[in-house]
């Protein structure tokens, strides 16, 4: 009802109430001065013959308070200016009193007004301060709060206690901590509860967030604690050292960016690429997997180049709506035309081929993450090498000039499923360059992109930041890499070198050691690896063991023969591939084989068509030093 009252109310109705509540103290002063003067009999007749003073004055004093502007004056700016002006308020107050006193009243002694004056000042600032106090827990218990526990009740988060109490909208309610000799106590009013009681205090008390009141502990330690609450179901905050907020010291340097240089192993391509402009400006587009990291590169890029209009075809839904609304909103005059539908709808590919006129086809639809792919070999098979037959007989069939597949380096001697399909998917488009006249089909073949999803960084981006361990398969492992702009940039230029039937690759450098690379993005966070040579280090180097299919190394290029292009770092690989005949076996057996959801006889058609790579990563291993 009070949080009711106090809110509704007008501005002018809160003057009007504060100047009432001054009238009143008038009042409650004048009949305390009395009483506290020895010299003036406090009977009931005096009383009644006091009475139009009283009433004279309380009039009197409620002009002045007006006037002054008292009742303006908020209670949570009730301050010196405030006190200032009660102080004369008050004093005018007693003047008008010993004034009026002659004119209207037996007369007073003037100690009287003295008395009365001090009063006034006194009660006047008193009943704002005492109702700004019942204003804020009106407030607090009328509102809704968040409820926080504190995780640590040390100095700091005693001191975020004692903040949070003059907040209005968030309520302190206990603390945790790992202390054993603090637990139970009531430090700072609250009491101090163990870290195993966590989940049932949230139950009981409603607890809404934890926030972690602890910076001189060690960052990883912080994080593991945090990634623990939020397993639990916890919204966690982490409260930084006020050295933090400072920026002093080393702090400064805690987080320091890793080079990619350093992470690819090579300079950066970037800046020494060509343009690609005059191969698809004025040019119609079509990009398969549009919403996915490569595919939502190779849109942003194009932009650059000015075509006449952008087909983005995507099965997600969520992925579709993002790169449509970011290059909506990155360009003007640009025809973007979002398509929901998947490659394998063969009515649909040949529907969009034929309605938007596409002149070119990025083909980046595919399903890339190795596990996945592995323990979901019929799905896998069916989109990666089905869905493209599907659309590069539909941009053959259309008539389109040219036609990009986005291959992998695990197509080259795979050892996986998802490697075999996207090798089969190369053999499928070889053939068809073999026999189409007017579209001019091609392959790019690149390594593990930077920053993609399901890519290595922001996995260990994720294990570094709740504070380890970084997981490894095995300490052997190399892969190459390239950033994601590097990626869209190789497919773009793939597209205006190719002849037909290229397989385009890029000079990758040497492979990197993801064991490097694990202890570079650790030690670049900051942070000190643990492991027998530092047992106190920060954060552990986990090996975890080899996943089914992976590779120790990759590879680019099945066949050692290479041609140049236009560019001295993207070359043109000359390799092998099936006849016409052998593909349409292929992917008869193969279309029979996901029908049956025969698994067994999808792989044997890989062992029988693809070049597989070593199985035993020992026997790789020795093969890759001899």
């Amino acid at each position: 009802m009070f949080y009711r009252l106090v809110t509704t109310l007008t501005r002018t109705q809160k003057e009007i109430v504060f100047v009432g509540f001054d009238v009143a103290m008038v009042a409650l002063a004048m009949f305390a001065a009395l009483v506290l003067n020895a010299t003036v009999r406090t009977d009931l007749s005096m009383a009644m013959a006091l009475l139009p003073l009283i009433g004279a004055l309380m009039a009197v004093g409620g002009v002045i308070s007006w006037r002054l502007g008292l009742p303006r004056i908020k209670l949570a700016a009730y301050e010196t200016r405030g006190i200032t002006r009660t102080a004369f308020f008050a004093a005018l107050t007693g003047v008008a009193g010993f004034v009026l006193d002659s004119l209207i009243a037996p007369p007073l002694p003037p100690a009287v007004y003295f008395i009365f004056t001090t009063l006034l000042l006194v009660f006047c600032a008193t009943w704002r301060i005492l109702a700004l106090h019942a204003t804020i827990q009106i407030y607090r218990k009328g509102a809704l709060r968040m409820r926080v526990l504190i995780y640590g009740a040390g100095q700091t988060g005693q001191q975020l206690v004692a903040a949070l109490r003059h907040d209005d909208a968030i309520e302190p309610v206990c603390f945790v901590d790992d202390n054993p000799t603090l637990q139970s106590l009531v430090i700072s009013g609250l009491r101090v509860h163990a870290p195993s009681t966590i989940k049932d205090l949230i139950a009981s008390k409603g607890i809404d967030r934890v926030v972690l009141a602890m910076p001189s502990i060690r960052q990883p330690e912080l994080a593991r604690i945090a990634h623990r609450l939020r397993s639990i179901g916890c919204e966690v905050h982490a409260l930084p050292s006020f050295a933090e907020l400072v920026g002093e010291g080393e702090l400064k340097k805690r987080v320091a960016p890793v080079s990619l240089d350093d992470l690819l192993g090579r300079n950066r391509l970037e800046s020494e690429l060509p343009g690609v402009s005059h191969a698809y400006t004025g040019r119609r587009i079509l990009i398969t997997g549009a919403g996915g990291s490569i595919g939502s590169e190779l849109c942003r890029q194009l932009i650059g180049c000015k075509p006449d209009c952008i087909v983005l075809l995507d099965h997600s839904e969520l992925a579709l709506y993002n790169i449509d609304k970011e290059l909506r909103d990155l360009s003007e005059g640009l025809t973007i035309a979002p398509v929901l539908g998947s490659v394998l709808d063969e009515p649909l590919m040949t529907q969009l081929l034929a309605e938007y006129r596409i002149d070119v086809v990025l083909h980046a639809a595919a399903y890339k993450h190795l596990p996945l792919v592995e323990s979901n070999v019929i799905s896998g098979m069916r989109n990666n090498v089905l869905g493209t037959k599907v659309i590069a007989e539909a941009a053959r069939d259309a008539g389109v000039e040219r036609f990009i597949l986005v291959s992998s380096d695990k197509a080259v001697r795979p050892t996986n499923v998802m490697g075999a399909s996207k090798r089969l998917a190369e053999l499928i488009v070889q053939d068809l360059a073999t026999r189409s006249a007017d579209t001019r089909f091609s392959m790019v073949r690149f390594g593990n992109v930077l920053g993609s999803s399901g890519s290595v960084i922001p996995l260990f981006e994720e294990q570094i930041a709740r504070g380890g361990p970084v997981t490894l398969t095995d300490s052997r492992v190399t892969r190459y890499f390239m950033t994601i702009s590097e990626a869209a940039r190789l497919v773009l230029l793939a597209g205006s070198f190719a002849r037909g039937g290229d397989v385009f690759v890029l000079d990758m450098g040497n492979p990197v050691p993801i064991r490097k690379l694990a202890r570079q993005m650790i030690e670049g966070a900051g942070y000190t690896v643990r492991d027998v040579r530092n047992p106190d280090g920060d954060i552990e180097i986990k090996i975890t063991g080899l996943r089914s299919g992976e590779k120790l190394h990759e590879e680019l290029l099945i066949s050692p023969d290479m041609l140049t292009t236009p560019h001295h770092k993207i070359l043109r690989a000359q390799e092998g591939y099936l006849s016409e005949f052998e593909v349409a076996t292929a992917v008869k057996d193969l279309r029979h084989a996901i029908t049956t959801r025969d698994e067994a006889l999808a792989r044997a058609i890989i062992a029988r068509w693809v070049e597989r790579g070593e199985k035993d990563p020992v026997r790789a291993e020795e093969k890759q030093t001899v």
